[in-house]
């Protein structure tokens, strides 16, 4: 996950009542009509893309109240439009644990074909994916994984350590390149106590100490700009000289930039993560500190439809040899630069 907004609060148990969730159900079919702002879908292409048998694929996920979450739930209704033979039942988003539990109880006494879950927390919704599979119903775990692979049937998400080592080995090429031998080479991390920052930090430090080089300063912020913007403050007063700058979140990166345009500081080049449009339109205009992000798609959701409904109509990925869908799917995370960011405009969300 992108760590965006409120990434603490959707990582940890909330509190409050379960709810009922029937109210909070919404079916639309392929037929309506598409989001406004183009939405990142899987290809179809091959047989696969031919109609099949016809699939109710139930969707949960935590409230889109910030741009990486928003696009995975819009990436994902997209996807389901794309197909005749799919209807898409999503549930309200939230942020309270207990409800989304409630949510996909409901689902699976609707008796869905098969149901995506992007849990709030993974743990706390693994009691609840496991009921489903004991039902039955084939669950596609998406990106914050439950606690036994007994919950799900197949898992899609990203790659944390490796957007640190993508990070990691991008600025130090492009550091070789300019012939800087002894780099001060600035991080701007997540939340420090959540895996996920672990594992971007670590893999950050390894490529980083593989090319000879490693860390210097660096702040943990909470993914959000304005934690972004308080915490490099921090940083930059500390560190009069930088050569490099890695910011673990795009939409932290906005109060990240804000820091750095305040403090007139341009001794350096940014490398964000997540992949936002409004950076990789900075990326393209090549005309600041920002050159590269590093992604953490929330094209995965679209993927994640496209692998439900695969699973619903007991079919294989086409160009694979095996007979059926993986049970692990982890997204790769490319560097985008301004060579090459036209080609991945379509997988950019909305900060």
């Amino acid at each position: 996950m992108s760590g965006p907004t409120s990434l603490a609060r959707r990582r940890f148990l909330t509190g409050g009542a379960a709810v009922g969730a029937g109210a909070l159900l919404a079916a639309c079919t392929s037929n309506e009509s598409p989001q406004s702002t183009p939405q990142a879908v899987a290809g179809n292409q091959g047989d696969n893309a031919q109609p099949g048998a016809h699939v109710t694929i139930g969707f949960s996920a935590p409230a889109a109240d910030h741009g990486w979450m928003a696009a995975m739930t819009k990436n994902a209704r997209a996807q389901a439009g794309q197909f005749s033979d799919v209807t898409f039942t999503a549930t309200e988003g939230t942020n309270d644990v207990n409800q989304q539990i409630a949510q996909v109880e409901t689902l699976i006494n609707q008796k869905v074909g098969v149901l995506v879950i992007l849990p709030f927390d993974g743990a706390a919704l693994t009691a609840v994916g496991q009921t489903a599979m004991d039902a039955g119903i084939p669950v596609v775990n998406v990106d914050r994984v439950f606690d036994t692979p007994l919950a799900y049937r197949t898992w899609i998400g990203g790659d944390n350590y490796r957007m640190g080592v993508n990070a990691g080995n991008y600025i130090a090429s492009e550091l070789k390149k300019k012939g800087v031998a002894s780099p001060v080479i600035g991080e701007v991390a997540g939340i420090d106590s959540l895996p996920l920052t672990q594992e971007r930090s670590q893999g950050f430090r390894d490529a980083l100490a593989k090319n000879g080089f490693a860390v210097g300063p660096r702040v943990s912020a909470q993914f959000t700009p304005e934690s972004g913007e308080q915490m490099t403050s921090n940083l930059l007063q500390s560190a009069p000289k930088l050569d490099a700058l890695w910011n673990h979140d795009d939409d932290q990166g906005i109060g990240v930039l804000a820091a750095i345009d305040n403090a007139s500081r341009s001794e350096f080049f940014m490398v964000g993560g997540a992949g936002s449009r409004n950076m990789m339109d900075l990326i393209k205009a090549d005309s600041g500190v920002m050159k590269a992000t590093v992604l953490y798609s929330p094209s995965m959701a679209s993927s994640a439809i496209a692998l439900a409904r695969l699973l619903g109509q007991n079919k294989g990925i086409g160009d694979l040899a095996e007979h059926e869908i993986p049970a692990n799917v982890t997204t790769y995370s490319a560097v985008v630069t301004k060579e090459n960011v036209d080609s991945y405009a379509d997988v950019a969300f909305d900060s």
